[in-house]
């Protein structure tokens, strides 16, 4: 729909908003949860060295002035009646006038960002899960160093200059809520999955005082928690009093209107499709509970959503966290800290790359769809009976950035076993076509983990920028053994955004009502059962990589 004919469209309309990794992305969404139009604006990103992710909150917020105007285009704004952000689990620092800080070695004022898949941390980590404290149970045992208190603690420890004028710690979707509308409340979502704030089905709703004092964060407890978060609001929660006069200009919509509180964008992902009516596509999880229903949020990194009625403790998966996703339901959360990352670190050092490049180029094609096309011939050159049988004899284990889940152990790395001298474009599809098979095995390792503890899945539903890979697609169905259901609109991360958007502006009694009204079911992903038997031959290797990579490591141990 071209922005000049947005006027006659009839009923209110929602912005969903999404601060990803590489960029900003805002949509225009009506009330079915059809999206109208979109805009996306790259962010940048800062490494000043190994390991270390930056951003700057003003880049961000001129990124979402961007692409919000663009979404919106030519509509009359007053047609707008909510907003609603999701960002990834990154930390923004600003001072007690809420302006930035920096947070970077190199000391620019501007890089007040530590980014999510900043490692910095570790030790930091370290010295938190040796205490052993209580609340890490709601972490899976082990807390990340991607998460918020190992990096606050790294920042004392490392920046004191910067921790003793920071007024205000936010969370990136927090942070995007306060510079819409001034206020300070935080994001249940944020604070229970990142921040060891605690919740329960019983109406708690607290900060542990003991477990900062025990971390050496003691002076956070001053002023009611104030520089963290004093008042905290269940996603969709109306914020302040809607947008300010100058986010209202800058956004190009009216003043007041409403801003639901936001979400981590994987949460968002799980909020945009895991309600949507699935009559009529004889999948196993018709007629049953929400909770057998698995969302997976692929892209940079890969998120596994669950939900629950009652909180089950997974060893190694994030959880159990109460409302965070969706409301009333206990949630855990699986993950792999690089998934299209990693993907891509494989093809672009691989010395075919440029050939790849310049194939894809002449066929019009992205070059996964290059290789994916590629794969069913060399095959058939290679008289394989299924072009999933090519890595017979390759096989890699793929945490070269740690691993999240199920282990929680960010010091494993990668692994290759069969690699030859080849260095054709036809090894380079290969090579793809194993590490898609080895980030699958590490989601099937993950779904293992949770099913063991109590979560039984009979779907998942797939959605994020991996899932308009076919490959990814049909690879993950065949190794899980489970259909995996296609939104109808692929972008329901923004839709998600825009649900909480619809929710704060009373559209909607609540968030669970405009989840089932506004997310629908696409295509369906069956799995190839005659692959069965390959892949569960293949999963053992997979998981003696993992015992030979300790074997290696405690063999080197005094070395």
């Amino acid at each position: 729909m071209a922005a000049t004919d947005a006027d006659i469209v009839p009923g209110d309309l929602f912005v969903g908003v999404d601060v990803g990794t590489g960029s900003v992305r805002a949509a225009l969404v009506d009330a079915s949860g059809t999206i109208l139009k979109t805009c996306q604006h790259v962010i940048k990103i800062f490494e000043p060295q190994p390991g270390y992710y930056e951003q700057s909150s003003d880049n961000i917020w001129e990124a979402c002035r961007t692409a919000v105007k663009g979404a919106v285009g030519d509509i009359n704004p007053e047609k707008v009646k909510g907003v609603g952000f999701d960002a990834t689990c990154s930390l923004v620092v600003l001072d007690d006038k809420f302006q930035s800080i920096t947070v970077s070695p190199i000391g620019c004022p501007t890089r007040n960002i530590i980014m999510w898949m900043d490692h910095r941390a570790e030790a930091q980590a370290n010295s938190i899960n040796a205490t052993k404290h209580e609340v890490l149970k709601f972490v899976g045992g082990q807390m990340s160093l991607e998460m918020e208190p190992p990096k606050l603690l790294w920042l004392k420890q490392n920046m004191p200059n910067t921790w003793s004028k920071a007024g205000h710690f936010f969370d990136l979707s927090d942070f995007m809520t306060w510079k819409a509308t001034g206020a300070t409340s935080r994001s249940l979502c944020t604070l229970v999955c990142k921040w060891a704030y605690q919740a329960n089905s019983e109406g708690a709703r607290h900060w542990d005082d003991s477990f900062w004092q025990q971390i050496g964060l003691g002076d956070l407890i001053e002023n009611n928690y104030a520089k963290i978060g004093s008042e905290v609001l269940k996603p969709g929660t109306p914020v302040g009093n809607g947008l300010t006069a100058e986010a209202a200009k800058e956004l190009g919509l009216c003043e007041g209107t409403a801003v639901g509180t936001g979400i981590i964008d994987a949460h968002a992902g799980g909020v945009g499709m895991m309600a949507c009516n699935v009559e009529g596509l004889n999948l196993p999880c018709q007629d049953k509970p929400i909770t057998s229903r698995l969302p997976i949020i692929c892209g940079t990194s890969s998120c596994h959503m669950a939900v629950n009625q009652d909180p089950l403790f997974v060893p190694g998966v994030w959880g159990p966290y109460y409302s965070a996703m969706h409301p009333g339901l206990w949630s855990n959360e699986g993950g792999q800290s690089i998934t299209g990352k990693l993907i891509d670190h494989v093809l672009h050092t691989h010395p075919a790359f440029k050939e790849l490049e310049n194939r894809a180029s002449k066929s019009g094609e992205s070059v996964y769809e290059s290789l994916n096309n590629m794969l069913p011939s060399i095959a058939a050159l290679r008289r394989s009976s299924s072009p999933a049988t090519l890595t017979k004899d390759l096989h890699v284990w793929p945490d070269y950035h740690g691993n999240r889940s199920p282990l929680a152990d960010p010091t494993l790395t990668g692994m290759i076993s069969g690699l030859t001298l080849s260095t054709s474009i036809e090894d380079l599809a290969i090579k793809y076509l194993a590490t898609v098979q080895a980030l699958t095995h590490g989601t099937k390792h993950i779904i293992d983990a949770m099913e063991s503890s109590g979560h039984k899945f009979s779907t998942l539903f797939a959605c994020g920028g991996l899932s308009k890979n076919s490959l990814f697609l049909q690879v993950h169905a065949d190794i899980t053994g489970l259909p995996i259901v296609l939104p109808k609109e692929t972008e329901c991360v923004l839709v998600g955004s825009a649900i909480l958007g619809a929710a704060a502006a009373g559209h909607y009694t609540n968030v669970q009502e405009a989840m089932a009204k506004m997310s629908k079911a696409g295509s369906v992903v069956w799995p190839n059962a005659r692959l069965q038997d390959y892949y569960a031959r293949k999963h053992k290797v997979f998981l003696k990589m993992l015992d030979h990579q300790l074997e290696y490591r405690q063999i080197m141990q005094d070395a």
